[in-house]
């Protein structure tokens, strides 16, 4: 990453086959009709095809294309005794009319691989079938200069250690335009805007990338960074990042900045103003990192953090069942309580057995019913790998395919069951599951029984007697497993910043890199090590420089958005915000199903009916989890807010903090105080105090009206992004 790039322009070859060999459909003719456009989802590979030709989305099923091409419609398409009279050339050249315009021309490399294919009788494979193992992309990674130039190369390795220059048939893509662009023939040009990019290059049935970085051409004195105080690895490792890019972390938050921000992160909960006070006065250099042993200590912080794992595993009782539902609720608080390592939490989870009403975990697999949906479940969660696309064909950018797809499924297809299955919406009678041999997973193409096998992994061969499920586990769990450790840091870290080094937080892949991969690497080799402790990896981050920057940011740094050189704004998440308008108005909430009081945490039900929940964010309750929540304010949300007659009745509720204020003996400017600590966990400024003082000051002299102002002061208080940001 320190060499400068200025332009680099070269011409490669397209192809590389020897022509007199026999030539190979998958490895010769399917790289051209992909890169003439034929196998797009526009083209021929949409469903139901064109005028009756169909090819497999993006050539995921070679066998099935080779056979439109050679053999269905009596092999009308080709023409071996004369190939130059291939229907295929013929519309591909635009001699006879086709919809699809001119794919190539007579003369090209293109039309003369086909023609001799065609000529040698159209066959499957060569002579030496090699396979395709990987591809190769040059430069991979690399550092350049604004309008820049870079010719990429790409390069396939083969089976037989053979390698082939590619670069003419592959795909490419940018992840970022502005960045930098990609042409179809690989070459990239960069832009006037520092930042990053990826090109995402795409032969065949793989994928690579080539990364690129663009610093700000003003670089920032070496003293700034080393001025930076670094409490541990992280800030150490984000530093390093940011001065290669030539950003600057913004100062260091305040104390009423600090302490409403990890209360509301790891613990769901504002501080009380007797905290925010003690906090505030207290001259100790060590009071932050008291402070996050306190909050990691709370017992509210199960609830708050089983809530987003619930988010991801709970399934919705009119689908699973109301016990069932209730049952896995239960069991999670119970692991978060007791401060189970995470990959205890999830060797439990995983291979659960035993009657669905008895056993929490169960409920997983009695709605991850077919070894697909679990395989899918799994790879996603405890993987960060969307493995959904490879179902039904090649994943479009990355390396995944229908094997990995339906080998991770066979993990669970001896998974059996009896009992009441699924009849929504009651499902009130127990299920039992358990494993037992003798169950398979076939392949939906080619109908081969797949053996267990992970992505990107090797089990080796599995007993008779031996549940898969954990040998996934054990797979899972080993040290220097790519995808275990990186997910839960990486999704611990998109919890307390509002966006993970890998972003989305469940979307690992080549074409989708770390923002900070040694900083991604670093969090998971320690969680890793140190016992799969989520609090231990909570509390590097929140005692690190990096999170107790400001949200303010300066003047280098005020278009980051992804690398942390400031804090980002977050609103409050729906139970966060429910419990945060108790602790203002006083007044207590109240669900079915809770007792009176419990906070909105405890709700384990996502059918509990809530207004506020839904506006602020609860997930769907017929969404199939993972359930994602979109944290982005609403106008909705600012209406709610405004207007909702039942907070406007617990702000002016006879018994609630407005009321007992207006009855108190405290002066205007304290009653100020109270309300600006409770909301804000900060102190008013003289101007605020001034202000509000007044309002409260001008009111009749008895506690009605004192009452009344004191409610419009917490109204306003609400009703402003201070409040429902976490900041």
């Amino acid at each position: 990453m320190n060499r400068v790039i200025l332009t680099i322009v070269c011409v490669l070859p397209v192809l590389a086959s020897a022509m007199a060999d026999t030539l190979s459909f998958r490895n010769d003719v399917l790289p051209v009709l992909a890169r003439a456009g034929c196998a797009n989802g526009a083209c021929h590979a949409k469903a139901g095809g064109q005028n009756g030709f169909q090819l497999s989305i993006f050539s995921h099923n070679p066998k099935a294309d080779h056979r439109q091409i050679a053999q269905v419609a009596r092999g009308r398409r080709i023409f071996p005794a004369a190939p130059e009279e291939s229907l295929l050339l013929l519309k591909a050249t635009q001699t006879i009319d086709h919809e699809g315009g001119k794919r190539f021309d007579r003369n090209s490399e293109f039309y003369r691989l086909l023609h001799t294919w065609i000529g040698q009788g159209a066959p499957w494979a060569s002579t030496n079938e090699l396979n395709l193992e990987r591809i190769a992309v040059s430069p991979a990674q690399r550092q350049y200069k604004k309008n820049a130039q870079q010719q990429l190369k790409i390069t396939a390795h083969y089976s037989d250690g053979s390698e082939r220059d590619v670069t003419g048939l592959a795909h490419y893509q940018s992840n970022d335009d502005a960045v930098a662009e990609v042409d179809e023939d690989g070459r990239v040009t960069v832009g006037n805007i520092p930042g990053e990019a990826v090109i995402v290059v795409r032969y065949v049935e793989q994928v690579s990338v080539s990364r690129l970085l663009v610093p700000t051409e003003r670089r920032l004195p070496d003293q700034l960074y080393e001025k930076l105080p670094v409490h541990n690895d992280v800030d150490r490792l984000v530093f390093a990042r940011h001065k290669q890019l030539g950003l600057l972390v913004s100062e260091h938050c305040s104390d009423s900045e600090f302490i409403r921000r990890a209360s509301l992160d790891t613990v769901g909960k504002l501080p009380t103003s007797d905290r925010v006070r003690s906090f505030l006065a207290s001259d100790d250099s060590r009071k932050r990192e008291k402070l996050i042993d306190e909050l990691l200590a709370d017992a509210d912080w199960a609830d708050h953090w089983a809530v987003k794992w619930a988010d991801l595993i709970r399934p919705n009782t009119q689908r699973v069942g109301v016990k069932p539902v209730y049952l896995l609720d239960r069991w999670i608080r119970r692991k978060f309580r007791s401060d189970t390592p995470y990959d205890e939490f999830v060797s439990e989870l995983l291979t659960a057995v035993g009657s669905s009403h008895e056993s929490g975990p169960v409920a997983l697999f009695r709605d991850k019913r077919e070894p697909a949906a679990a395989g899918a479940f799994v790879s996603r969660i405890f993987m960060g790998v969307r493995l959904e696309c490879a179902q039904c064909h090649h994943h479009p950018s990355e390396k995944w395919g229908q094997d990995d797809y339906y080998q991770l499924a066979a993990f669970f297809g001896s998974m059996k069951r009896k009992g009441q299955g699924i009849s929504a919406p009651i499902s009130g009678e127990p299920e039992y599951w358990w494993w037992q041999p003798g169950g398979t997973v076939k392949h939906p193409v080619s109908a081969e029984v797949m053996k267990p096998q992970p992505p990107d992994g090797q089990v080796g061969e599995i007993g008779k007697d031996t549940d898969p499920r954990s040998v996934l586990v054990n797979w899972l769990l080993e040290p220097e497993n790519p995808y275990f450790g990186r997910a839960v840091v990486n999704r611990i870290w998109g919890e307390m910043f509002g966006r993970g080094i890998v972003h989305p937080v469940d979307d690992f892949r080549a074409s989708n890199p770390p923002t900070n991969e040694p900083l991604l690497d670093w969090l998971a080799r320690d969680f890793v090590q140190y016992g799969f402790d989520l609090k231990r990896t909570m509390r590097h981050i929140l005692r690190s420089r990096v999170y107790q920057s400001s949200s303010l940011p300066n003047e280098n740094n005020l278009g980051d958005d992804k690398n942390f050189a400031r804090s980002y704004r977050r609103r409050l998440p729906a139970e966060v915000m429910s419990d945060a308008l108790t602790k203002v108005t006083g007044v207590l909430e109240t669900f079915d199903g809770l007792a009176l009081g419990e906070s909105a945490k405890r709700n384990w039900n996502s059918l509990v009916g809530s207004t506020l929940l839904d506006t602020f964010g609860r997930p769907d309750s017929s969404a199939e989890c993972p359930c994602e929540r979109d944290p982005s304010p609403t106008i909705v949300q600012s209406l709610h807010l405004m207007n909702s007659s039942k907070l406007e009745g617990r702000i002016a509720h006879r018994i609630g903090r407005a009321s007992k204020l207006g009855k108190g003996e405290l002066k205007p400017g304290q009653i100020v105080e109270e309300l600006y600590l409770t909301a804000y966990s900060r102190l008013p400024s003289v101007d605020e105090t001034k202000v509000a003082a007044a309002g409260i000051a001008a009111a009749k002299d008895d506690a009605s009206s004192r009452q009344k102002a004191i409610e419009d002061l917490m109204w306003a208080l609400i009703n402003t992004p201070e409040f429902v940001l976490n900041h």
